[in-house]
């Protein structure tokens, strides 16, 4: 028998934190951060980052491992990933995958892909193409030769639409047929994943605690992280850190592109369309465990559906 995994996903701001402590409370587990954003040091207020305190009641990896210079693919995450679970076993704890970054997931769970590696020279290139053209137009010639991964994909989606014309100009192959062929494949691994899946009832409500919260990171000083970042000089809007939703828009402002107000309201919609994404991913997965993320006692139902999937009465926390 595949020893059980379990991951606890869900959109933004769908409640993932509170939901883990309380699962805290009942079982000595440590938690795995599936999240692109919250790798990055100096990145705290907009990526919702756990606080101190939250840290100390339950110890957290793949947070501040990255300086926001740098990079981190999803095959260095599946590696930090597979490395943590076996040393949180090996302290006879449980390691509970928690986060909203849904390629991580695939990576880990699926394998990688055969994608080709990045190609300086092909995503300079196509940057060169977007600042000339905007990436909707790009989106629109992405769709003559790519129409499946071009429907899954927002015409601004600029980091996603860099890599699948990237690809398609390193293998002259679309990538949703790349991805056809990797998902033919049986996974393999010693684990057996069992997804928690926080949802909300209502959209609608989940937009507004969206809004809500950006504006509780405005309120905690967003705009002064962000400006930190501004002024260290290597830091520029191709970054992967620099494109996270909710800090690009910031950077616009203080680049003198827009009002803040209008910068707030497209960071808004661009979390709100993040967690669209997430959502339509999540549903595509059959055998996920769904949880109102909107239900006052969420937090309660998914520790007992951790009960329920490892099968076994909590043991009291050390």
């Amino acid at each position: 028998m595949k020893t059980p995994i379990v991951c606890l996903a869900g959109p933004t701001a769908a409640g993932k934190s509170a939901a883990t402590l309380a699962v805290a409370q009942r079982w000595p587990i440590e938690i795995v951060n599936v999240d692109s954003a919250v790798i990055y040091r100096g990145m705290d207020i907009g990526t919702a980052k756990p606080t101190p305190a939250e840290r100390r009641q339950v110890p957290q990896h793949l947070l501040d491992i990255r300086d926001p210079a740098a990079s981190y693919s999803a095959a260095e995450f599946r590696d930090d990933a597979l490395r943590l679970i076996a040393e949180i076993h090996a302290r006879g704890r449980i390691p509970l995958l928690c986060g909203g970054t849904m390629l991580y997931y695939k990576a880990l769970r699926d394998g990688l892909s055969d994608l080709p590696q990045a190609d300086p020279a092909v995503r300079a290139a196509i940057d060169a193409e977007a600042r000339q053209h905007g990436w909707p137009e790009l989106h629109r010639r992405l769709a003559a030769f790519d129409p499946d991964t071009a429907q899954r994909l927002a015409p601004n989606d600029s980091q996603r639409l860099q890599r699948a014309i990237e690809i398609y100009r390193i293998t002259g192959r679309p990538m949703s047929a790349l991805l056809a062929e990797d998902a033919a494949r049986e996974p393999d691994g010693p684990y057996q994943y069992f997804t928690i899946s926080l949802e909300p009832s209502d959209r609608l409500a989940l937009h507004a605690r969206i809004a809500a919260r950006y504006r509780q990171m405005l309120d905690a000083g967003l705009v002064e992280e962000v400006r930190a970042l501004y002024q260290r000089g290597d830091l520029h809007p191709g970054l992967p850190s620099i494109r996270c939703v909710g800090y690009r828009q910031i950077w616009d402002y203080l680049d003198g592109a827009t009002d803040l107000e209008s910068a707030v309201q497209r960071a808004i919609a661009a979390t709100r369309q993040l967690a669209k994404r997430q959502l339509t991913w999540l549903r595509a997965q059959p055998e996920r465990h769904v949880i109102d993320c909107l239900a006052p006692d969420a937090p309660d139902r998914v520790a007992a559906a951790m009960d329920r999937i490892l099968g076994a009465v909590p043991p009291l926390r050390p």
